[in-house]
């Protein structure tokens, strides 16, 4: 099983470049990061786990910059989003910021893609909340045009673009449905959610990993119906604390990879939860 973490890298915390030598070195698979444009200070929306919002959440750095820092001291590291919120982002830049680090770290790349939970921040964004999954379906069939081989025209519900040249590609190949980087959807379980990942993604980021032995079966038949590969579903826990018994039942229900949780912290605190985790290596 791949090791991965994940981490809200802030101005606070470990640099991206030392956090990124430190995984690699020991051998962990992988870096993810979350993403928050800003948090607006006057919110109802409350935090999805309860209780008050953690700072780090309004200090989080961009994750494409650090991604790029720690794609530049690596060889081997996968990279990802942790997720990216696509609805608040232009499709045309977005395509070209994840090509662009897909081809300058030769294919390491993982879009991780969500559809949010802080409504005010979407807001500010111009994303009318009811409408925001339709609205990164659209935008991510959009950037799929900008990436294809050919120039491909694109017109939808949301955006349109003309057919153009644009490069660089990203470095990993077309596969089913999917073109550009490795792509998961994060979000809780549900017939929606499984209908998104089984039209245009490698699979799902589930946050914690909680009911997987349920909602599998649910998943792997919305999968099926659409025509795609049982082998090629992957299915990524994210945000995990660790246990020995925790990941082998994760690896009973064929999961390949993991995503830890390390703290918002100093590179003294993070170093040191990072060799509580090397023995899950």
């Amino acid at each position: 099983m791949r090791i991965s973490v994940t981490i809200f890298l802030t101005d606070e915390t470990i640099t991206p470049t030392r956090l990124a030598r430190e995984l690699e070195q020991r051998g962990f698979a992988g870096l993810y990061l979350p993403e928050h444009t800003h948090i607006p200070v006057e919110r109802t929306t409350p935090y999805p786990v309860g209780g008050e919002l953690p700072p780090e959440y309004g200090r989080t750095l961009d994750p494409f910059v650090a991604l790029g820092q720690a794609s530049a001291v690596t060889e081997a590291l996968a990279l990802g989003t942790g997720i990216t919120l696509v609805t608040q982002h232009d499709p045309i830049d977005l395509a070209k910021q994840v090509a662009t680090l897909d081809h300058l770290s030769g294919g390491r790349f993982t879009l991780g893609i969500g559809f949010g939970w802080n409504v005010e921040e979407a807001a500010d964004h111009g994303v009318e909340w009811r409408t925001r999954r339709e609205l990164g379906r659209d935008r991510m069939a959009l950037m799929r045009a900008l990436w294809a081989a050919e120039p491909t025209a694109y017109e939808g519900r949301f955006g349109s673009v003309r057919a153009s040249h644009v490069y660089p590609k990203p470095a990993q190949k077309p596969r089913g449905p999917v073109v550009g980087p490795r792509t998961l959807i994060g979000g809780a379980a549900g017939p929606k959610l499984f209908a998104h990942i089984a039209e245009y993604a490698d699979g799902w980021l589930p946050i914690g990993g909680r009911g997987l032995a349920e909602s599998l079966p649910v998943l792997r038949t919305a999968w099926a119906d659409a025509g795609r590969d049982a082998d090629s579903l992957q299915v990524v826990p994210y945000a995990v604390l660790p246990g020995a018994g925790k990941l082998a039942h994760y690896a009973d229900l064929g999961i390949e990879e993991v995503v830890l949780q390390l703290p918002p912290a100093g590179e003294a605190e993070v170093l040191r939860v990072l060799d509580e985790f090397t023995p899950y290596l």
